[in-house]
């Protein structure tokens, strides 16, 4: 099977890679648009700040080859906010993959949102009943509100979405690469999910 994680000016792609590397997953890390199109899994990891990673993304024409995918696609963190229509973080147009805005947390705590919080209401193909409850690794200060295409729920003094899910397409705002044997076992969930 071949994986791919998508090269951009993004911050977490080695520890995304570590973390393939540790379940034993064989991978690519690449921006040509024929390796990505060929891949039965893409990752589209981030960190960073989402006016420049889209004007990034949109001067490679990724932001195009991104939604024609129809293998699983995994957005992790960043990669998921820029995987929704918009972000109020620099009034930014995304790739509208998920019709849902990101906005920025305006709540009586520490922005970022920065730690170890718990999945709930978990229903998607990447966790399975063992997964609610568990914790994962969260580091961000914006977020998706809860939608119909959220597919875990997380709190930090309002409720957000701690993962999406439409199609092939499958986003966590939390870090599994991060998080652990929880992690772990979301990230090799998706590498075996059935097509």
């Amino acid at each position: 099977m071949k994986t791919t994680i998508i090269k951009y000016n993004a911050g977490n792609i080695k520890s995304v890679s570590n973390a393939l590397t540790r379940l034993g997953m064989q991978h690519a890390i690449t921006d040509n648009p024929e390796e990505i199109r060929s891949s039965d899994r893409v990752i589209f990891p981030g960190v960073g700040e989402a006016s420049t990673t889209m004007a990034y993304l949109k001067e490679r024409k990724l932001d195009i080859l991104i939604k024609e995918l129809t293998q699983p696609v995994l957005g992790i963190c960043l990669g998921m906010q820029l995987m929704c229509n918009h972000s109020e973080e620099g009034d930014t147009p995304c790739l509208g993959i998920f019709d849902i805005p990101v906005v920025k947390f305006r709540v009586d705590h520490k922005i970022p949102h920065m730690g170890w919080n718990s999945l709930e209401q978990v229903k998607n193909p990447l966790f399975d009943s063992s997964i609610e409850g568990k914790y994962v690794y969260f580091v961000h200060s914006y977020y998706a509100p809860a939608a119909p295409e959220t597919a875990a729920i997380s709190h930090y003094g309002i409720p957000f979405s701690a993962a999406l899910q439409k199609d092939n397409f499958f986003a966590t705002q939390f870090h599994p690469e991060k998080s652990g044997d929880v992690g772990e076992k979301i990230l090799r969930n998706f590498l075996n999910l059935q097509t």
